[in-house]
């Protein structure tokens, strides 16, 4: 194939790129978008095959197959609620992949000069050293969601010194590759940014491990562009700098959503700060009831918001929820759901899991949206949710959410709380709303409780 049509079919595959993240910006366009990105990059990977021709086409071929026959199980395997570790091994995979491609084309070209140029060895240490903190940083994080290792925030005597000495010691390899084209240099700078990446991570706790996958997501995208650069690629820098730009901006809007900064989501545990508190049960008592009494409250109703969370998910009990929905408005009651930016543990966990059960998008609202609307609401249902509707992080100075925009379910006439137990959320602190007179507590798993919810209804 010769270079006119190559580079016009990866402008035909770049314009997929774009209109596929512009779909999956709503959830009404999201699977059109996903379906034009796929065959954006069917055509980029059929364009490199006509064009480079591979010697060792049969070896490609056959890691494509395996490859893609683990991703084809994974993905039909994977419950909704590992979702987010799925995601920070895409990332992880995806960093690792830029950094092995620097490593082995500076390799190949050592002393043929074919690596010649300040500014291409430069971009070639800074694929290893963004591809490699990436990768590590994204294991780490799976490992951390995955419940492989201690969910809250990890640092040791000393250990913000080793951090500045890892920093320290990348830049001094990365201008030794940049500048010597060493791979010796280059594998010392891999090991060190694996090392920066476990240290990144370390600290990271409970409810600020979505802001993460975000960031490496982002950090995924731009390995992708600077290997792209290595390569001589248009459409890989075009690619991951559309990955790295959309990462960076949803990154910057999540951590907006908690109301504090990147800086202290990635590094408050070293000032002592943690979004993961006690798990411990409150004793202290509540107003309980069972499902008739809760189906009663909403059934004479005329209003009805729910606030999901990530115990819907662990309960997969999304399709129950539409059905309790479904038997309500039968009953000419309005119900909308309100969704908060980082309910979950994944950006956009709730619309997803709502999408699997065929949620109406129109009724999925936005926390600024909806938040108007809690005044005039009658009862608000809360599903698995607990941080997202503390009124600490408004009302308490020193919580570790404070300052976290939350939905203001508070407002609400009644509120009613689905919950397996007393056990607080990610960030490990009591939620006083448990506690209000105008609030009843529901116990069981989720799916359970709607389940009895939805019988109860159905027989008054």
């Amino acid at each position: 194939m010769n270079e006119t049509w190559t580079a016009l079919l990866y402008l035909v595959a770049a314009v997929c790129f774009i209109i596929a993240l512009k779909g999956l910006s709503s959830p009404k366009s999201a699977r059109r978008g996903n379906v034009i990105g796929a065959a954006g990059a069917l055509v980029a990977v059929l364009v490199v095959f006509a064009h480079e021709r591979p010697d060792r086409l049969v070896l490609v071929l056959l890691a494509i197959a395996i490859g893609g026959a683990i991703g084809t199980v994974a993905a039909r395997r994977v419950a909704m609620t590992a979702m987010p570790q799925m995601v920070a091994l895409f990332n992880g995979v995806g960093g690792a992949a830029g950094a092995l491609v620097a490593l082995l084309e500076l390799a190949e070209g050592t002393g043929d000069g074919d690596m010649g140029g300040v500014a291409h060895l430069a971009v070639t240490a800074f694929t290893i050293l963004i591809g490699s903190i990436t990768f590590s940083g994204s294991v780490l994080t799976f490992a951390k969601l995955q419940e492989l290792v201690t969910g809250r925030p990890m640092i040791f005597p000393g250990m913000r010194w080793v951090a500045v000495a890892a920093v320290a010691g990348s830049l001094a390899t990365g201008i030794w590759v940049t500048f010597g084209g060493s791979v010796v240099g280059a594998v010392l700078l891999a090991v060190l940014t694996l090392g920066l990446g476990l240290l990144l991570v370390l600290p990271v706790g409970g409810a600020d491990v979505p802001i993460v996958i975000s960031l490496l997501n982002a950090f995924s995208g731009i390995t992708v562009a600077a290997s792209g650069y290595v390569l001589s690629n248009v459409l890989l820098i075009v690619a991951g700098t559309l990955v790295g730009a959309s990462g960076t901006l949803l990154t910057k809007m999540m951590a907006d959503a908690m109301g504090r900064s990147l800086v202290n989501i990635m590094f408050g545990a070293f000032a002592g700060g943690s979004t993961l508190g006690s798990t411990a049960e409150s004793n202290r008592p509540v107003r309980s009831a069972g499902p008739q009494d809760v189906a009663i409250l909403l059934a004479y109703a005329r209003k009805v918001i729910v606030a999901p969370g990530y115990g819907l998910a662990v309960a997969q009990a999304q399709h129950t929820l539409r059905d309790l929905a479904d038997e309500l408005e039968r009953r000419g009651i309005e119900v909308v759901y309100a969704i908060h930016p980082v309910a979950g543990r994944m950006p956009g966990h709730m619309n997803v899991l709502l999408a699997e059960a065929d949620v109406p998008y129109e009724k999925l609202k936005e926390m600024v949206e909806v938040n108007p609307e809690f005044r005039t609401t009658d009862v608000a249902l809360v599903v698995g949710a607990n941080d997202v509707v503390n009124p600490a992080a408004h009302a308490v100075p020193g919580s570790p959410i404070y300052g976290m925009p939350i939905l203001d379910v508070e407002h609400a006439e009644s509120i009613v709380f689905l919950k397996r137990s007393m056990r607080p959320g990610f960030a490990g602190i009591e939620n006083e709303l448990l506690f209000d007179p105008k609030t009843t507590l529901l116990f069981g798993d989720a799916k359970d409780s709607l389940g009895k919810l939805v019988a109860a209804v159905k027989g008054l």
